[in-house]
């Protein structure tokens, strides 16, 4: 049974109390850092302002990400300890959904978590996990998110980085990589640079993506193209600042 998953589905906080064992366990489990927990309340704080809801933008923003993802020439999913702790599953079943890599990539990186989160994702069904071996680097940044595979983020056009990881996502979009954000702040830098910001809880975020990809596999170019190009980053993150302003939970 997978932590958290004894709770009553009915119960209220449900979704949360979920995300917080997740989180828990990943700490215990050597996959998630401490700083995580503060990150994961910060997002929660965000989610409740949102009414704990998909918002049509950020479902409009999903299917968008699942069109870039499906049009990509080398297409790669960036997992941190978060991510990792709380949608493995879901991670690795966008990733077979349209021929992603999953590479891990973290700031407080040890070798230790690094393994601990691979065979993590492993477990949950990967058969291949990048990011160990850290052969390239992105240039302007001096801590270890630099540390990047070759063969991997360094050679991806297009990168899906879950949750909040501003001064990489900077980097990334420096680069001229096509980014697809998931944070659940729309004013963060991650969400303010991303070529498609998706402003959902990574629970809720994922799996739309992935159904969205479904949805749209068997859909020609010129079709995923137009999804694309009808995309408005801005508004969609207007959409959501405007939720989260207007307070209505309803």
């Amino acid at each position: 049974m997978a932590e958290g998953d004894d709770i009553p589905a009915d119960h209220p906080r449900h979704d949360s109390l979920v995300t917080r064992h997740r989180i828990e366990a990943g700490v215990d489990a050597g996959i998630t850092s401490k700083q995580g927990l503060i990150a994961e309340g910060r997002g929660e704080a965000f989610d409740y302002l949102l009414g704990e809801r998909t918002l049509p933008s950020a479902d409009a923003a999903a299917r968008t990400a699942a069109a870039h993802l499906l049009l990509a020439r080398h297409p790669v999913i960036s997992v941190n300890g978060n991510a990792a702790a709380l949608v493995p599953d879901e991670l690795v079943e966008l990733a077979g959904a349209v021929g992603a890599d999953l590479e891990v990539n973290l700031f407080n990186r040890t070798d230790e978590r690094m393994r601990a989160i691979a065979d993590h994702l492993r477990e949950h069904g990967a058969s291949e996990v990048k990011g160990l071996d850290a052969d390239a680097r992105i240039p302007g940044l001096d801590h270890e998110r630099a540390k990047v595979d070759a063969d991997g983020i360094a050679d991806a056009d297009v990168v899906l980085v879950p949750l909040e990881d501003g001064d990489r996502a900077a980097a990334l979009a420096d680069l001229g990589k096509v980014e697809l954000v998931v944070d659940l702040n729309p004013l963060s830098r991650s969400a303010q640079v991303a070529d498609v910001p998706i402003v959902d809880n990574i629970l809720r975020a994922i799996p739309t993506v992935t159904a969205h990809a479904r949805e749209l596999a068997d859909a020609d170019r010129e079709t995923l193209r137009r999804i694309v190009d009808d995309f408005d980053a801005a508004e969609a993150l207007a959409d959501a600042e405007r939720a989260i302003r207007s307070g209505d939970l309803s």
